[in-house]
């Protein structure tokens, strides 16, 4: 059994008298548990000579059961009779219990892995939420998960994964919620993945998509368990991987890259100011370059005059045409931020601001690029910035690219062609069944109440239809929406007041 292990440094085998009678051994990995706890709880109690053991058989047959129920103090433990299934326990952490002269081994579950402690998420973050983020073990990531969902219908199924690393997968969803058939493609996708190892969730959302070769993503990841918590109530499936601080939510759709906390935790006038000028932000980071280029080269006319003069001046010493001078631009723009993500964090925040200067002046002055330009390209970098999902926005920058080639070897209609063959691909993707254009097409009045705009939350009483959840009602009608609402179904007055130590209609608190 110890030749499957090799010799391994933290391979730790400690022999000794079971109850001062029995040789025994225990064997672990030093690196996987806690050795403080093996001394006080298993070892102290094992290694007793006294004659103070009530009840102990005489029979070996029976000892395992014995030390299970009596012995040591341990949540978690099993017995084993086939010597092949101890090696994997042992590299997962468990800890082997072996009696001489007995055919059983006691395993007993003593993992202890040290772990980074619950932070704010660093790629979500938000001005009014909660500050908690997933952290690489899957049990914290669990308790996040069950501290705010505390119902009796919230089911985790945990299995293995990997044919080496034999990584945890957990799969989450509201039993009577989530549509069973939802529950089972995703069950019947992860179980068909064969592969050496699981390191991230990332490797199971390459598997588990529906179009591997499209730019947009059709998995939603995030380190936020409120936001988690939100998509599986509204009848959507988490999984979560045992070493990886991201969950992944499936169905996704191009909706909801777009949406953030802060829509939700924030009065509905300001959610929807701020997920519109989201939205704009997502035009200008993708067509507004294209736009510029088209314009330039091909629709002069187009402009004001005064407008045109002085981009014509302006660009009176550049040797470029305009699409190759967007192109350049872009280019150094995306090796400038990919360096910037790859440096250490202090050193990279001020690249970035003093890169972005000192380049793009020294552009403008060295004739390389017009100061338009370096306009066009700083304001479709801020637009990228505001896209809350970082894999959709990589894909808005990709197709940024193709868009501007387009643009410069046929102006607007080269626009207009890119546009409409990216609209076809988002109405020709799926997401585990569901449109990925939801709830624009096929639409519902219902569903449309939290796209563009966020409606109050009292408006959005039902679930969104295109998920098929078993119970589509989140708020029922027969509940006011607001406080206004229920004084006025009671037919009573919003300026009654709350009953104060002083107010001589309704007497003292204190009486």
């Amino acid at each position: 059994m110890l030749d499957r292990l090799g010799q391994s440094g933290d391979l730790v085998v400690r022999d000794f008298l079971l109850f001062g009678r029995y040789e025994a051994a225990l064997i672990f990995f030093s690196s996987l548990v806690n050795q403080e706890q093996i001394q006080e709880y298993i070892l102290k109690p094992l290694m007793d000579r006294s004659a103070g053991h009530p009840g102990m058989p005489d029979k070996l047959a029976d000892m395992s059961h014995y030390i299970w129920n009596v012995a040591v103090q341990v949540t978690q433990g099993t017995t084993e009779q086939d010597l092949s299934a101890l090696p994997p326990a042992i590299v997962k952490g468990q800890l082997i219990l072996l009696i001489e002269g007995s055919s059983e081994a006691l395993m007993l579950d003593m993992r202890q892995i040290d772990i980074r402690s619950v932070e704010q998420p660093q790629t979500e973050q938000v001005i009014r939420g909660p500050r908690e983020g997933y952290v690489e073990k899957l049990e914290n990531n669990l308790s996040l998960l069950r501290y705010r969902l505390q119902s009796t219908d919230f089911r985790i199924e945990i299995s293995p994964l990997g044919t080496r690393t034999q990584s945890r997968v957990a799969l989450c969803y509201l039993d009577n919620l989530a549509d069973p058939k939802l529950v089972a493609e995703v069950m019947r996708r992860i179980s068909i993945i064969h592969t050496d190892g699981i390191i991230d969730a990332g490797y199971i959302e390459q598997f588990i998509e529906d179009q591997p070769l499209s730019p947009f993503p059709q998995v939603q990841s995030t380190e936020r368990p409120d936001k988690t918590v939100a998509s599986l109530l509204e009848g959507r499936v988490a999984i979560l991987v045992d070493g990886s601080p991201f969950a992944l939510i499936v169905p996704a759709l191009f909706n909801q890259f777009f949406q953030t906390v802060d829509d939700y935790t924030e009065r509905f006038i300001m959610g929807s100011l701020i997920r519109m000028i989201r939205l704009i932000a997502l035009a200008f980071s993708l067509f507004f370059p294209a736009l510029y280029v088209s314009v330039i080269s091909f629709n002069p006319e187009l402009m004001p005059t005064d407008f045109a003069v002085a981009i014509s001046g302006g660009r009176a010493g550049v040797p470029f045409p305009a699409v190759l001078e967007v192109l350049i631009m872009e280019v150094s723009m995306e090796v400038l931020r990919e360096a910037t993500i790859r440096l250490p964090q202090m050193i990279g925040g001020a690249l970035s601001i003093v890169g972005v200067l000192v380049i793009g002046e020294a552009a403008v002055s060295a004739g390389l690029a017009s100061p338009i330009t370096v306009v066009i390209v700083a304001l479709t970098t801020i637009g990228s910035f505001a896209t809350p999902a970082y894999n959709t926005a990589i894909a808005l920058r990709m197709l940024r690219f193709p868009l501007v080639l387009l643009a410069g070897m046929f102006g607007l209609y080269g626009v207009m062609i890119g546009t409409i063959l990216i609209i076809n691909h988002l109405l020709f993707l799926e997401s585990f069944g569901v449109p990925f254009m939801s709830p624009y097409i096929p639409g519902k009045w219902r569903d449309w109440k939290d796209t563009l705009v966020r409606a109050p939350l009292w408006w959005m009483r039902r679930r969104p239809s295109f998920l098929y959840t078993q119970d589509s009602t989140k708020l029922p009608d027969s509940v006011p929406g607001t406080y206004i609402d229920q004084i006025l179904q009671e037919g009573g007055e919003t300026g009654e007041r709350f009953p104060t130590d002083h107010d001589p209609a309704r007497g003292s608190r204190n009486q």
